[in-house]
């Protein structure tokens, strides 16, 4: 059960320096493209709240791994 702990740890903190790293992008107002294709800053407001939600269940499932 101890792994399980260590992968919900490292899983939530990969998950939070995503989660930053789209925030930053929306507040800096950078522009991203993809193959040619502009991503609009939507697409990172989404990301910040599926990376931020699933960083939060990951560190909650930790914590009651204990």
């Amino acid at each position: 059960m101890k792994n399980n702990k260590w992968y919900f740890t490292v899983s939530s903190i990969i998950f939070t320096v995503v989660a930053i790293a789209h925030l930053g992008r929306i507040l800096l107002v950078l522009p991203a493209n993809v193959a040619g294709y502009d991503i609009p800053l939507w697409v990172s407001g989404a990301a910040v709240l599926l990376a931020g939600y699933l960083a939060t269940r990951g560190f909650m499932e930790a914590h009651k791994l204990g």
